[in-house]
């Protein structure tokens, strides 16, 4: 995130050793720091902060806020950088599951990403479908009182193993454990020979709930 002070970007993660990939990334020496919640102080994580004025205001000029959890738009993020930024918002807020059908027991895949900005989440969803060919769901919550519903776009294992063969490519900085199951999707492919999720021409398509 953004601080306040117009100056310093924070970088938090469970995974020490993605912090440190991180930081020799950018030739940074700065020392990672474990901190905890005020309401969990028994669950540490590390957290890597460096102070870069002109990448601070560079970050504001794309969209991105100090408090940008609920109120995150759209981003005018370089298509140069696109694969890369779409690789970290999957490390942070997506998730790659695998599970075996009920009926058959083919192996199903989906990728999932949730955000509690609806405007960003309608935005990312329609340019994963524009780029990368491919047709999912995006489930908008109803708005609850005192409450920060969350909204989840969707893609089945077709799309989702169009989507990471894109993003998880070698080599690329990423969330180790992202990387294992973006791997184990795009090699898991044998026998998926139709699908209705992958057109040139997709629509996106948004369900409301």
């Amino acid at each position: 995130n953004l601080s306040l002070d117009k100056r310093h970007i924070n970088i938090t993660s469970k995974d020490l050793h993605h912090l440190r990939k991180i930081r020799t990334a950018l030739g940074l020496k700065n020392k990672i720091t474990m901190k905890a919640r005020a309401f969990d102080q028994k669950r540490k994580y590390g957290a890597l902060q460096f102070g870069d004025v002109e990448f601070y205001h560079y970050l504001e000029k794309i969209g991105l806020t100090s408090n940008k959890s609920l109120t995150l738009g759209k981003l005018i993020v370089p298509d140069e950088y696109f694969l890369d930024f779409l690789r970290g918002v999957i490390d942070g807020d997506g998730n790659i599951h695998r599970w075996l059908h009920s009926q058959n027991g083919g192996e199903q895949w989906e990728l999932r990403i949730s955000s509690a900005a609806p405007e960003f989440s309608r935005w990312l969803f329609e340019e994963m479908c524009s780029r990368f060919g491919v047709r999912g769901i995006l489930v908008m919550p109803k708005v609850r009182q005192n409450a920060s519903p969350m909204h989840v776009i969707k893609f089945g294992k077709m799309a989702a193993r169009q989507i990471l063969t894109h993003c998880y490519y070698e080599p690329s900085l990423a969330l180790e454990r992202k990387r294992k199951l973006a791997k184990a999707c795009i090699e898991s492919y044998r026998g998926w020979s139709r699908s209705f999720t992958i057109n040139i021409q997709a629509q996106a398509q948004v369900a409301e709930r």
